[in-house]
């Protein structure tokens, strides 16, 4: 293919991925669920599962295979910069006051749902591998799917808390807290996952895992203080600001790319680091536009995804899997993070508000499922399987929460009512108007 129709071809489905996505996102906020619901509905529409069933001369003309390798790019380009913007606004200064319920909220939220993904990798491996596991179960694999089950959606959920009005509550708190400490684990299990798998390069595990150290250290302890020197003081440049960030965000996801990881992490790690304004706030003129561009881009990131998803593919044995790990994942995320709330104070509603939302996998899952496929851990109808679970998980949250809400309510009414009968039939006969006698 020329270089001239390449281009002719991405533009075409650069018009085409941005308009059906993002009319698909503000249709699913019109429906009451998150954006990238719609926006990952409409990229697997975009691949095998409708668009190549209903014409597959207009999707090979659309999404030639000489196209994969752009898009893929770009995907990769809206990741780094939303992961970027993700590790940026990661504050756990929430922690401050309730951190006793959100570490016990997290640590259980997290172990549980790992323990049961990887004990069902190991008790079920013959009927996974059949439906696109790895045919010998390595450690990085069985860690996989414990992650897979384990992780929670800190974004997507950040959105619902604000759409609920949650915000500020004891719930929202504790479930945004708990959430960014149960990513940081498993982005740290999902690293060591990679780390065990064939590397890049023929490095062996433990020189990777070296060098991966000496990059952290030299994040942590030599980057941050250097960034606050040279961007933090007074007559730079905004637009410069934003320009080297980003660029220390590619160079950082570049590094661990190296590493034979993947480009999330490094970004990730790149924001994290990233100082803030004086007393701890976060800087306007990075965080919009990082917001804006990331957005944008974000629909290719779910139509590469969404070309290896093929529900079609999906027979009686898939189904199968696919209504079973959502049951698990859903049982064992709720179970989890409402049990540990509720020992660690919280009231019964609140409680079970918390383990609703952690339930939220959403975007991060999708991602975490995206390196699995990348990296040969996960593939075919389990892949498919997979992002349907994380789809699904995340569509049932707003439901559960009002039937929470509902509850709440209800319990409220019959305890007033309850409070309202029991003062009038305590209330003294005295006072009856002189003269009445009172009759039985």
């Amino acid at each position: 293919m020329s270089s001239d129709a390449m281009i002719t071809h991405l533009v075409g489905a650069t018009a085409l991925i941005l308009i059906v996505a993002h009319a698909a996102g503000w249709l699913s906020r019109r429906l009451g669920q998150p954006t990238i619901i719609g926006q990952l509905v409409a990229g697997i529409a975009l691949g095998p599962t409708m668009l190549a069933e209903i014409s597959p001369g207009l999707a090979g003309t659309l999404f030639p295979p000489a196209l994969t390798p752009v898009l893929t790019g770009l995907a990769q380009i809206a990741l780094v910069l939303f992961l970027f913007a993700v590790g940026y606004e990661l504050d756990l200064r929430l922690l401050k006051g309730r951190a006793r319920s959100v570490v016990a909220v997290s640590l259980a939220a997290f172990l549980l749902p790992m323990a049961a993904g990887c004990g069902a990798a190991l008790l079920f491996h013959e009927q996974l591998a059949e439906l696109g596991a790895p045919e010998r179960m390595t450690a990085s694999s069985v860690l996989f799917f414990g992650v897979a089950l384990s992780i929670t959606a800190v974004p997507v959920l950040t959105a619902i808390v604000r759409e609920k009005g949650l915000a500020g509550t004891v719930p929202g708190i504790v479930a945004v807290s708990a959430a960014g400490i149960i990513d940081v684990m498993g982005w740290t299990v999902l690293v060591a996952a990679l780390l065990e798998s064939d590397g890049a390069g023929g490095l062996t595990w433990q020189v990777r895992l070296l060098l991966l150290v000496a990059f952290l250290v030299a994040m942590l302890f030599g980057a941050r203080p250097v960034l606050r020197v040279l961007l933090w003081r007074a007559g730079v440049d905004p637009s410069m600001r934003l320009a080297v960030l980003v660029g220390f965000a590619f160079a950082s996801a570049w590094v661990t790319n190296a590493l034979g990881l993947h480009v999330i992490f490094g970004a990730l790690l790149a924001g994290v680091v990233t100082p803030r304004e004086r007393g701890g706030t976060l800087d306007p003129d990075l965080v919009r536009p990082l917001h804006d561009i990331g957005l944008l881009l974000l629909p290719f990131f779910f139509v590469v995804s969404g070309r290896s998803v093929e529900i079609g593919a999906l027979d009686a044995t898939g189904v199968a899997a696919l209504v079973l790990v959502t049951l698990l994942a859903v049982a064992i995320k709720v179970v989890s993070g409402t049990g540990a709330a509720r020992l660690s104070g919280l009231d019964r509603h609140d409680a079970l508000t918390v383990g609703v939302l952690l339930n939220t996998r959403g975007l991060t899952e999708l991602i975490a499922l995206n390196v699995g496929l990348q990296a040969g851990l996960v593939s075919g109808r389990l892949y498919t399987a997979l992002v349907l679970m994380a789809l699904a998980t995340t569509v049932i949250t707003q439901p559960l929460l009002v039937a929470v809400r509902r509850l709440r309510e209800r319990e409220e009414r019959a305890t007033a009512t309850a409070t309202a009968t029991a003062t009038t039939a305590d209330a003294p006969e005295a006072r009856l108007p002189v003269g009445d006698v009172p009759r039985h």
